[in-house]
């Protein structure tokens, strides 16, 4: 263990989805913690621009370029890190997501969509868990990203919230199954955390929206990416290593499922239209 609390000086983290959002958050908290990182996702762009962050903190780090999605860069993704740092002692799993053109009604949902959304973030995220437990020969500590979406009913995003729940399944199963191998396996499930991706592309543009969603917060505010990173460094630490099978929920003490309250606020809007017509 490092002289200070939360210390990660010679343990070699891997973050996948590390270039932007809540993934360049938890490289920059690790940094900060002396990790040494490696750094994957599929944008180069934002990838350089996270090793640059990286690397003004002081921090050793690699990039390596990953589309999850593909068994053989997974592997790759493993084999880099031990090639460079020798040994794997955290792997996060932050890469998943659901793009707008996947989701919607239940009852509309067609099995591309399905399968787009619920192969990134639960199959994919499952065989990324297995190779970083095979490269874990000395024990370690997987941490995976996963949504207060997995507990709560998500309406328009209902395949999503299900692939996150089978995440937060397989979790506490790999922390059963990997325990006496010195590997502890935990999740992160985050509220609504703003990025700037959603504030530009996503729902989060609608200032509303966005007041609909903190009026459910007792803390009072929307999340931000450096809400996340802190939790995953204590995971990663030593300090938690008798932590294993836990979802540790990071969301401001919210536990209102907001999707379900705006789907019924449109839901109310449509209805009141249809009875003035």
């Amino acid at each position: 263990m490092g002289g200070h609390l939360f210390d990660l000086s010679g343990k070699t983290v891997v973050v996948t989805g590390g270039g932007r959002g809540i993934g360049r958050g938890i490289v920059r908290a690790l940094a900060r913690a002396n990790a040494n990182i490696v750094i994957s996702g599929r944008g180069a762009g934002p990838l350089a621009e996270t090793a640059e962050e990286v690397a003004s903190i002081g921090a050793p780090a690699i990039v390596v370029p990953c589309d999850v999605t593909r068994m053989a860069d997974l592997q790759h993704l493993a084999d880099a890190a031990l090639d460079r740092f020798g040994a794997i002692h955290g792997w996060i799993n932050n890469a998943g997501s659901a793009s707008p053109g996947d989701v919607g009604p239940l009852i509309g949902i067609t099995e591309q969509q399905w399968d787009a959304v619920v192969d990134l973030n639960l199959k994919w995220t499952f065989f990324a868990c297995q190779i970083a437990a095979k490269a874990m020969t000395d024990g370690g500590s997987i941490v995976n990203v996963t949504s207060r979406s997995a507990s709560q009913p998500n309406p328009m995003t209902g395949q999503y919230g299900a692939a996150k729940a089978g995440v937060e399944n397989l979790t506490a199963t790999m922390a059963v199954e990997w325990g006496h191998m010195g590997i502890r396996v935990n999740g992160i499930a985050p509220g609504v955390v703003v990025t700037e991706q959603r504030l530009s592309e996503g729902s989060m543009k609608s200032e509303s929206r966005r007041q609909r969603q903190i009026d459910t917060v007792p803390l009072r505010r929307l999340g931000v990416v450096d809400d996340v990173g802190p939790l995953a460094v204590y995971l990663v630490s030593d300090e938690a290593q008798w932590i294993s099978g836990a979802i540790v929920p990071v969301n401001g003490g919210s536990r209102v499922p907001v999707g379900y309250l705006s789907y019924l606020h449109h839901v109310n809007e449509r209805m009141k239209a249809k009875e003035s017509a």
